[in-house]
Protein backbone atom coordinates (compact mmCIF):
# COMPACT_ATOMS: atom_id res chain seq x y z
CA UNK A 1 0.00 0.00 0.00
CA UNK A 2 1.35 3.63 -0.80
CA UNK A 3 2.15 5.53 2.05
CA UNK A 4 0.82 9.10 2.32
CA UNK A 5 3.05 11.74 2.52
CA UNK A 6 0.90 14.52 3.11
CA UNK A 7 -1.66 15.09 6.11
CA UNK A 8 -4.20 16.96 3.45
CA UNK A 9 -7.71 15.64 3.52
CA UNK A 10 -8.03 13.04 1.09
CA UNK A 11 -9.18 14.33 -3.21
CA UNK A 12 -11.49 11.47 -4.15
CA UNK A 13 -11.79 10.67 -7.55
CA UNK A 14 -15.82 11.09 -7.72
CA UNK A 15 -17.81 10.86 -4.34
CA UNK A 16 -21.45 11.59 -3.98
CA UNK A 17 -22.64 15.34 -4.34
CA UNK A 18 -25.80 15.49 -1.99
CA UNK A 19 -27.76 19.22 -1.95
CA UNK A 20 -29.81 18.26 1.26
CA UNK A 21 -33.17 17.85 -0.71
CA UNK A 22 -32.42 14.26 -1.17
CA UNK A 23 -32.88 14.04 2.89
CA UNK A 24 -36.15 15.84 2.78
CA UNK A 25 -37.53 13.66 0.33
CA UNK A 26 -36.34 10.61 2.27
CA UNK A 27 -37.84 11.58 5.51
CA UNK A 28 -41.03 12.29 3.55
CA UNK A 29 -41.06 8.63 2.75
CA UNK A 30 -40.62 7.45 5.86
CA UNK A 31 -43.35 9.52 7.26
CA UNK A 32 -46.03 7.62 4.30
CA UNK A 33 -44.19 4.18 5.31
CA UNK A 34 -43.80 3.79 1.54
CA UNK A 35 -40.72 1.20 2.93
CA UNK A 36 -40.49 -0.72 -0.47
CA UNK A 37 -39.80 -1.65 -3.75
CA UNK A 38 -43.03 0.27 -4.84
CA UNK A 39 -44.31 3.56 -3.81
CA UNK A 40 -45.61 7.22 -4.73
CA UNK A 41 -41.64 8.67 -5.05
CA UNK A 42 -40.46 5.56 -7.60
CA UNK A 43 -43.44 6.68 -9.94
CA UNK A 44 -42.27 10.44 -9.46
CA UNK A 45 -38.56 9.12 -10.08
CA UNK A 46 -39.24 7.39 -13.21
CA UNK A 47 -41.56 10.15 -14.21
CA UNK A 48 -38.56 12.68 -13.84
CA UNK A 49 -35.93 10.61 -15.43
CA UNK A 50 -38.69 10.69 -18.89
CA UNK A 51 -39.08 14.54 -18.82
CA UNK A 52 -35.40 14.89 -18.71
CA UNK A 53 -35.07 11.99 -21.79
CA UNK A 54 -37.79 14.17 -23.52
CA UNK A 55 -39.74 10.96 -23.72
CA UNK A 56 -39.76 7.39 -23.67
CA UNK A 57 -40.68 4.96 -20.63
CA UNK A 58 -38.15 4.59 -17.43
CA UNK A 59 -38.15 1.76 -15.17
CA UNK A 60 -36.34 1.95 -12.05
CA UNK A 61 -34.38 -0.96 -11.07
CA UNK A 62 -31.92 -1.74 -8.52
CA UNK A 63 -28.41 -0.96 -10.92
CA UNK A 64 -27.20 -0.21 -13.88
CA UNK A 65 -26.43 -3.99 -14.55
CA UNK A 66 -29.41 -5.12 -14.02
CA UNK A 67 -30.94 -2.49 -16.53
CA UNK A 68 -28.72 -3.98 -18.94
CA UNK A 69 -29.80 -7.79 -18.32
CA UNK A 70 -33.29 -6.96 -18.81
CA UNK A 71 -32.68 -5.14 -21.95
CA UNK A 72 -30.75 -8.04 -23.68
CA UNK A 73 -33.61 -10.37 -22.76
CA UNK A 74 -35.95 -7.89 -24.06
CA UNK A 75 -33.79 -7.74 -27.48
CA UNK A 76 -33.96 -11.81 -27.19
CA UNK A 77 -30.68 -12.65 -26.35
CA UNK A 78 -30.18 -16.65 -25.14
CA UNK A 79 -28.23 -19.09 -24.03
CA UNK A 80 -25.53 -19.81 -26.88
CA UNK A 81 -26.04 -16.53 -28.89
CA UNK A 82 -23.36 -14.07 -29.85
CA UNK A 83 -23.24 -10.30 -28.11
CA UNK A 84 -20.77 -7.35 -29.35
CA UNK A 85 -19.25 -4.88 -27.09
CA UNK A 86 -16.40 -2.10 -27.33
CA UNK A 87 -13.74 -3.60 -25.60
CA UNK A 88 -12.41 -0.46 -23.99
CA UNK A 89 -15.45 -0.10 -21.13
CA UNK A 90 -16.00 -1.51 -17.34
CA UNK A 91 -17.11 -5.02 -17.09
CA UNK A 92 -20.70 -4.06 -15.96
CA UNK A 93 -21.05 -3.12 -19.81
CA UNK A 94 -20.97 -7.25 -20.71
CA UNK A 95 -21.35 -9.41 -17.40
CA UNK A 96 -25.20 -9.87 -18.01
CA UNK A 97 -24.67 -11.17 -20.86
CA UNK A 98 -22.17 -13.30 -19.84
CA UNK A 99 -24.51 -14.69 -16.84
CA UNK A 100 -27.22 -15.47 -19.68
CA UNK A 101 -24.61 -17.81 -21.56
CA UNK A 102 -23.79 -15.62 -23.88
CA UNK A 103 -20.78 -15.37 -26.18
CA UNK A 104 -19.17 -11.97 -26.24
CA UNK A 105 -17.18 -11.01 -29.00
CA UNK A 106 -14.84 -7.38 -28.75
CA UNK A 107 -14.68 -4.09 -31.17
CA UNK A 108 -12.33 -1.10 -31.15
CA UNK A 109 -12.74 2.19 -30.32
CA UNK A 110 -12.03 5.09 -32.39
CA UNK A 111 -9.63 8.02 -31.24
CA UNK A 112 -12.56 10.43 -31.56
CA UNK A 113 -14.63 9.64 -29.74
CA UNK A 114 -13.24 6.36 -27.80
CA UNK A 115 -16.21 4.72 -27.72
CA UNK A 116 -17.17 2.09 -30.69
CA UNK A 117 -15.81 2.71 -34.15
CA UNK A 118 -18.81 2.62 -36.09
CA UNK A 119 -16.59 1.94 -39.29
CA UNK A 120 -15.48 -0.83 -37.47
CA UNK A 121 -18.32 -1.96 -36.98
CA UNK A 122 -19.97 -1.95 -40.49
CA UNK A 123 -17.33 -3.44 -42.00
CA UNK A 124 -17.26 -6.02 -39.43
CA UNK A 125 -21.25 -6.59 -39.61
CA UNK A 126 -21.23 -7.27 -43.38
CA UNK A 127 -18.61 -9.45 -43.21
CA UNK A 128 -20.79 -11.56 -40.26
CA UNK A 129 -23.45 -11.24 -42.98
CA UNK A 130 -21.65 -12.81 -45.60
CA UNK A 131 -21.07 -15.47 -43.57
CA UNK A 132 -24.44 -15.64 -42.26
CA UNK A 133 -22.92 -15.37 -38.50
CA UNK A 134 -24.42 -11.42 -37.20
CA UNK A 135 -24.58 -10.96 -33.57
CA UNK A 136 -28.01 -11.06 -31.80
CA UNK A 137 -26.90 -7.61 -30.18
CA UNK A 138 -24.78 -4.88 -29.63
CA UNK A 139 -24.25 -3.11 -26.04
CA UNK A 140 -22.88 0.26 -27.44
CA UNK A 141 -21.41 2.22 -24.24
CA UNK A 142 -21.27 5.52 -23.96
CA UNK A 143 -18.22 6.10 -22.22
CA UNK A 144 -16.60 8.60 -19.24
CA UNK A 145 -19.93 11.24 -19.91
CA UNK A 146 -19.16 10.96 -23.70
CA UNK A 147 -21.31 9.90 -26.32
CA UNK A 148 -21.01 7.23 -28.64
CA UNK A 149 -21.43 8.18 -32.54
CA UNK A 150 -24.99 7.00 -32.38
CA UNK A 151 -26.65 7.81 -35.82
CA UNK A 152 -24.22 5.66 -38.01
CA UNK A 153 -24.27 2.58 -35.45
CA UNK A 154 -27.74 2.41 -35.36
CA UNK A 155 -28.51 2.74 -39.20
CA UNK A 156 -25.90 -0.39 -39.84
CA UNK A 157 -27.36 -2.48 -37.08
CA UNK A 158 -30.75 -1.42 -38.48
CA UNK A 159 -29.67 -2.73 -41.57
CA UNK A 160 -29.02 -6.20 -40.31
CA UNK A 161 -31.58 -6.12 -38.35
CA UNK A 162 -29.03 -6.00 -34.54
CA UNK A 163 -30.63 -4.77 -31.59
CA UNK A 164 -28.73 -1.85 -29.87
CA UNK A 165 -28.61 -1.68 -26.46
CA UNK A 166 -27.25 1.49 -25.29
CA UNK A 167 -25.22 1.35 -21.56
CA UNK A 168 -25.45 5.07 -20.60
CA UNK A 169 -24.60 4.24 -17.50
CA UNK A 170 -21.82 6.80 -17.25
CA UNK A 171 -23.60 9.30 -19.30
CA UNK A 172 -26.25 11.12 -17.52
CA UNK A 173 -26.38 14.52 -18.88
CA UNK A 174 -24.63 14.05 -22.19
CA UNK A 175 -26.20 14.40 -25.58
CA UNK A 176 -25.71 13.38 -29.20
CA UNK A 177 -26.56 15.76 -31.95
CA UNK A 178 -29.09 17.78 -29.11
CA UNK A 179 -30.45 14.51 -27.72
CA UNK A 180 -30.47 12.97 -24.52
CA UNK A 181 -29.15 9.35 -24.55
CA UNK A 182 -30.32 5.72 -24.37
CA UNK A 183 -33.69 6.07 -26.86
CA UNK A 184 -32.41 5.17 -30.17
CA UNK A 185 -31.92 1.84 -29.59
CA UNK A 186 -34.20 -0.90 -28.47
CA UNK A 187 -33.53 -0.03 -24.81
CA UNK A 188 -31.20 1.73 -22.86
CA UNK A 189 -29.24 1.34 -19.05
CA UNK A 190 -28.34 3.65 -16.85
CA UNK A 191 -26.57 3.74 -13.15
CA UNK A 192 -26.83 5.92 -9.94
CA UNK A 193 -24.06 4.37 -8.20
CA UNK A 194 -22.39 6.14 -5.64
CA UNK A 195 -19.25 7.28 -8.03
CA UNK A 196 -22.00 8.25 -10.79
CA UNK A 197 -23.02 12.40 -11.97
CA UNK A 198 -25.81 11.57 -9.92
CA UNK A 199 -26.73 8.64 -7.55
CA UNK A 200 -29.26 6.29 -5.22
CA UNK A 201 -26.46 5.14 -3.74
CA UNK A 202 -27.25 2.04 -5.79
CA UNK A 203 -29.77 1.54 -8.63
CA UNK A 204 -30.23 2.00 -12.50
CA UNK A 205 -33.31 2.78 -14.61
CA UNK A 206 -33.88 1.00 -18.12
CA UNK A 207 -35.29 3.21 -20.99
CA UNK A 208 -36.82 2.55 -24.09
CA UNK A 209 -39.45 4.48 -26.38
CA UNK A 210 -41.61 0.74 -26.15
CA UNK A 211 -44.23 0.94 -23.85
CA UNK A 212 -44.90 -2.75 -23.85
CA UNK A 213 -41.17 -3.08 -23.74
CA UNK A 214 -41.35 -0.92 -20.50
CA UNK A 215 -43.93 -2.82 -19.23
CA UNK A 216 -42.75 -6.42 -19.55
CA UNK A 217 -39.13 -5.14 -17.86
CA UNK A 218 -41.22 -3.83 -14.73
CA UNK A 219 -43.23 -6.92 -14.60
CA UNK A 220 -40.05 -9.30 -15.12
CA UNK A 221 -38.12 -6.85 -12.45
CA UNK A 222 -40.36 -7.59 -9.64
CA UNK A 223 -40.41 -11.61 -9.74
CA UNK A 224 -42.79 -11.79 -12.89
CA UNK A 225 -45.71 -11.77 -10.54
CA UNK A 226 -49.32 -11.97 -12.33
CA UNK A 227 -51.67 -9.69 -11.55
CA UNK A 228 -53.78 -11.50 -9.04
CA UNK A 229 -54.85 -11.76 -5.51
CA UNK A 230 -52.32 -14.31 -4.84
CA UNK A 231 -48.54 -15.33 -6.01
CA UNK A 232 -48.92 -16.89 -9.51
CA UNK A 233 -45.69 -17.00 -11.83
CA UNK A 234 -46.30 -18.28 -15.04
CA UNK A 235 -42.16 -17.69 -15.51
CA UNK A 236 -39.07 -17.07 -13.48
CA UNK A 237 -38.42 -13.25 -12.83
CA UNK A 238 -36.14 -11.25 -10.79
CA UNK A 239 -35.92 -9.03 -7.67
CA UNK A 240 -34.59 -5.63 -9.55
CA UNK A 241 -37.07 -3.06 -8.23
CA UNK A 242 -35.55 -0.08 -6.89
CA UNK A 243 -36.58 0.82 -3.40
CA UNK A 244 -38.93 3.70 -2.67
CA UNK A 245 -36.41 5.00 -0.64
CA UNK A 246 -33.83 5.25 -2.65
CA UNK A 247 -35.85 6.61 -5.58
CA UNK A 248 -36.49 9.65 -3.37
CA UNK A 249 -32.82 10.07 -2.99
CA UNK A 250 -33.10 9.94 -6.92
CA UNK A 251 -35.31 12.43 -7.32
CA UNK A 252 -33.47 15.67 -5.24
CA UNK A 253 -30.64 14.29 -7.55
CA UNK A 254 -32.32 14.89 -10.59
CA UNK A 255 -33.38 18.09 -9.24
CA UNK A 256 -30.10 19.17 -8.99
CA UNK A 257 -28.68 17.38 -11.97
CA UNK A 258 -28.17 20.58 -14.40
CA UNK A 259 -26.01 22.17 -11.61
CA UNK A 260 -24.54 19.05 -11.29
CA UNK A 261 -23.24 18.49 -14.51
CA UNK A 262 -22.40 22.10 -15.49
CA UNK A 263 -20.08 22.00 -12.28
CA UNK A 264 -18.16 18.64 -13.89
CA UNK A 265 -17.90 20.14 -16.84
CA UNK A 266 -16.15 23.40 -15.35
CA UNK A 267 -13.79 21.18 -13.46
CA UNK A 268 -12.75 19.43 -16.95
CA UNK A 269 -12.43 22.99 -18.57
CA UNK A 270 -10.25 24.14 -15.46
CA UNK A 271 -7.82 21.36 -16.02
CA UNK A 272 -6.88 21.60 -19.82
CA UNK A 273 -6.75 25.16 -18.85
CA UNK A 274 -3.56 23.93 -16.68
CA UNK A 275 -2.41 21.76 -19.08
CA UNK A 276 -2.92 23.84 -22.01
CA UNK A 277 0.82 24.54 -22.46
CA UNK A 278 1.77 21.18 -21.78
CA UNK A 279 2.14 19.22 -25.12
CA UNK A 280 2.87 15.53 -23.63
CA UNK A 281 -0.37 15.92 -21.71
CA UNK A 282 -3.87 15.36 -24.41
CA UNK A 283 -7.29 15.71 -22.86
CA UNK A 284 -10.45 13.42 -23.43
CA UNK A 285 -11.28 14.86 -27.04
CA UNK A 286 -14.87 15.67 -27.63
CA UNK A 287 -16.82 15.24 -31.10
CA UNK A 288 -18.65 18.47 -32.11
CA UNK A 289 -21.62 16.49 -32.16
CA UNK A 290 -21.46 15.53 -28.67
CA UNK A 291 -21.41 17.30 -25.77
CA UNK A 292 -19.76 15.02 -22.52
CA UNK A 293 -20.54 15.78 -18.85
CA UNK A 294 -16.92 15.18 -18.27
CA UNK A 295 -18.23 12.03 -15.61
CA UNK A 296 -14.31 11.51 -15.10
CA UNK A 297 -11.90 14.18 -16.55
CA UNK A 298 -9.55 11.93 -18.43
CA UNK A 299 -6.44 12.23 -20.36
CA UNK A 300 -3.75 11.00 -21.69
CA UNK A 301 0.21 10.99 -21.92
CA UNK A 302 2.42 11.16 -24.86
CA UNK A 303 5.07 8.84 -24.01
CA UNK A 304 7.23 10.41 -27.15
CA UNK A 305 7.32 13.39 -24.67
CA UNK A 306 7.16 12.28 -21.11
CA UNK A 307 8.94 9.75 -19.06
CA UNK A 308 5.82 10.00 -17.07
CA UNK A 309 3.51 7.04 -16.75
CA UNK A 310 0.12 6.74 -16.22
CA UNK A 311 0.98 4.68 -13.39
CA UNK A 312 3.91 7.21 -11.72
CA UNK A 313 1.49 9.74 -11.65
CA UNK A 314 -0.96 8.10 -10.06
CA UNK A 315 1.79 6.36 -7.17
CA UNK A 316 2.52 10.70 -7.33
CA UNK A 317 -1.06 11.61 -6.43
CA UNK A 318 -1.30 8.43 -4.22
CA UNK A 319 1.19 9.69 -1.99
CA UNK A 320 -0.26 13.20 -1.56
CA UNK A 321 -3.41 11.82 -0.65
CA UNK A 322 -5.30 12.08 -3.76
CA UNK A 323 -7.21 9.50 -5.99
CA UNK A 324 -6.96 8.80 -9.13
CA UNK A 325 -7.25 5.87 -11.30
CA UNK A 326 -5.95 4.31 -14.69
CA UNK A 327 -8.51 4.40 -17.80
CA UNK A 328 -10.62 1.04 -17.92
CA UNK A 329 -8.35 -2.26 -18.82
CA UNK A 330 -10.11 -3.31 -22.33
CA UNK A 331 -12.24 -6.27 -21.85
CA UNK A 332 -10.22 -8.21 -24.61
CA UNK A 333 -7.10 -7.98 -22.06
CA UNK A 334 -8.95 -9.34 -18.96
CA UNK A 335 -8.24 -12.53 -18.04
CA UNK A 336 -11.92 -13.56 -17.85
CA UNK A 337 -12.69 -13.03 -21.30
CA UNK A 338 -8.74 -14.55 -22.91
CA UNK A 339 -10.99 -17.01 -25.14
CA UNK A 340 -13.28 -13.91 -26.69
CA UNK A 341 -13.19 -12.60 -30.17
CA UNK A 342 -11.52 -9.18 -30.22
CA UNK A 343 -11.71 -7.29 -33.63
CA UNK A 344 -8.76 -4.40 -33.97
CA UNK A 345 -7.82 -3.33 -30.57
CA UNK A 346 -4.94 -0.73 -31.21
CA UNK A 347 -7.18 2.14 -30.31
CA UNK A 348 -8.24 0.81 -26.91
CA UNK A 349 -4.73 -0.49 -26.05
CA UNK A 350 -3.41 2.52 -26.56
CA UNK A 351 -5.49 4.51 -24.38
CA UNK A 352 -5.09 2.03 -21.50
CA UNK A 353 -1.65 2.11 -21.80
CA UNK A 354 -1.54 6.01 -21.54
CA UNK A 355 -4.72 7.31 -19.68
CA UNK A 356 -5.46 8.65 -16.35
CA UNK A 357 -8.18 9.99 -14.70
CA UNK A 358 -8.47 12.38 -12.06
CA UNK A 359 -10.68 13.76 -9.66
CA UNK A 360 -14.25 15.06 -10.93
CA UNK A 361 -16.68 15.29 -9.09
CA UNK A 362 -18.87 18.36 -8.63
CA UNK A 363 -17.79 18.62 -5.31
CA UNK A 364 -14.18 20.15 -6.28
CA UNK A 365 -13.46 23.07 -5.38
CA UNK A 366 -10.98 25.50 -7.72
CA UNK A 367 -8.32 24.95 -5.34
CA UNK A 368 -8.36 21.14 -5.46
CA UNK A 369 -8.11 21.31 -8.77
CA UNK A 370 -5.33 23.56 -8.97
CA UNK A 371 -3.73 21.36 -6.34
CA UNK A 372 -4.10 18.16 -8.63
CA UNK A 373 -2.83 19.42 -11.52
CA UNK A 374 0.17 21.21 -10.02
CA UNK A 375 1.19 17.53 -8.83
CA UNK A 376 0.20 16.00 -12.64
CA UNK A 377 2.48 19.06 -14.11
CA UNK A 378 5.26 18.33 -11.73
CA UNK A 379 5.46 14.65 -12.50
CA UNK A 380 5.20 15.24 -16.38
CA UNK A 381 8.02 17.39 -16.05
CA UNK A 382 10.01 15.50 -14.04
Amino acid sequence: MTKHTSQRERIFLSPPTMTGRELELVKEVFAQNWIAPVGPHLTRFEGAFTEYLGGGHAVALSSGTAAIHLALLLAGVERGDEVWCPSFTFIGSCNAAVHMGATMTFLDSDATSWNLDPHLLADSLRSRAEANRLPKALILVHLYGQPADVDPIRDVCGEFGVPVIEDAAEALGATYKGRALGLDGTAGAYSFNGNKIITTSGGGMLVTRNEAMADRARYLSTQAKQPLPYYEHTEAGFNYRLSNVLAAIGIGQMEALAGLVERTRAVFDRYSMAFADTPAIRMMPVPEWATNTHWLTCLTLDPTLTRATPESIRLRLERMNIESRNLWKPMHLQPVFEQCEMIGGAVADRLFRDGLCLPSGAYLTNEQIDTVAAEVLAGVRE
